[in-house]
């Protein structure tokens, strides 16, 4: 059993805990400003157990969580996912949370951004990985040009491989601006429908994935099925908020599914509120699935 709770900024490290205190206890140890880090806010870090405290004394009354509309209405989820997550809207409304319908109008158009965006930032970012100043150097280089063959090939594995060529590509000259650039324009579409609901709503609630679990290595040969996959957790790195992904039940074969939680920019604590609410009320024991 495994909760993430993924911080700002976009494409940014997250704890994997065994419960949601755990989360809110790494948390604190984690967050802050970096003034030598200049991707690192500087804002105040509260302390995110106080998110436990809250759900102890009053539930989820008050918290206002809202359903985006196009994701309910998304072909191929499948029906186990589906009723998971049902189920979670239950109890969050039992627990005092009033539940509201919001749009999200661009979801369509979220994993195509992320994976023109995310390969482009990993080939920018990834070219000083070349075996001279730093990092992995590829043994009894032949020459320069063999040692940057070599330490690019068997230092990164293939879906970092695959990424650093696509971004490549798309950042080539006569093709920057019809990737990158129209992504970027799309990218901000998406925060902005993000920020709009947000005003009329505390947190998203959302499945993590529209299938449940794969077993393991059952998709590594299929990247482009496990890339739409992402299509929930991949708006909260595109809209640049935080999100949490919690076990919520599982499928008729016994495989897990989760619900996924966001919130505001830097709204942590009710990301953390809420985790804990459903985690504490389900109190899920671990299964085996059919093999």
């Amino acid at each position: 059993m495994a909760w993430s709770l993924m911080p700002l900024p976009w494409i940014q490290i997250g704890p994997i805990t065994r419960t949601v205190e755990d989360a809110a206890l790494m948390m604190n140890l984690i967050a802050g400003h970096d003034p030598k880090d200049t991707t690192s806010a500087p804002e105040p870090v509260p302390d995110f157990t106080s998110g436990l405290t809250a759900f102890d004394k009053n539930g989820l009354k008050g918290m206002i969580v809202g359903i985006p509309k196009e994701y309910l209405e998304m072909s191929g989820i499948d029906p186990d996912v589906r009723a998971v997550f049902d189920n979670v809207k239950t109890l969050m409304a039992s627990l005092g949370a009033e539940i509201r319908s919001v749009s999200l109008p661009r979801t369509d158009y979220v994993v195509a951004a992320y994976y023109i965006i995310a390969p482009c930032e990993a080939s920018s970012n990834l070219a000083r990985f070349d075996g001279v100043k730093y990092g992995f150097r590829a043994p009894d280089p032949e020459d320069l040009l063999y040692m940057y063959k070599q330490t690019r090939s068997t230092g990164f594995g293939p879906e970092v491989q695959r990424r650093i060529i696509i971004g490549t590509y798309a950042l080539s000259a006569g093709y920057y601006d019809a990737y990158y650039g129209k992504a970027s324009q799309v990218r901000a579409l998406i925060m902005a429908d993000f920020a709009k609901a947000f005003e009329t709503c505390d947190i998203l609630l959302s499945p993590v994935a529209p299938t449940p679990a794969f077993r393991i290595n059952e998709k590594i040969d299929d990247p482009l099925t496990m890339y739409l996959t992402d299509i929930f957790t991949l708006s909260a790195n595109m809209a640049a908020v935080p999100g949490i992904s919690v076990p919520a039940g599982f499928s008729a074969a016994g495989l897990p599914i989760g619900v996924q939680m966001m919130a505001g920019r830097f709204d942590e604590l009710s990301l953390i509120r809420a985790g804990y609410g459903v985690e504490k009320s389900m109190n899920l024991e671990p299964r085996f699935p059919e093999m």
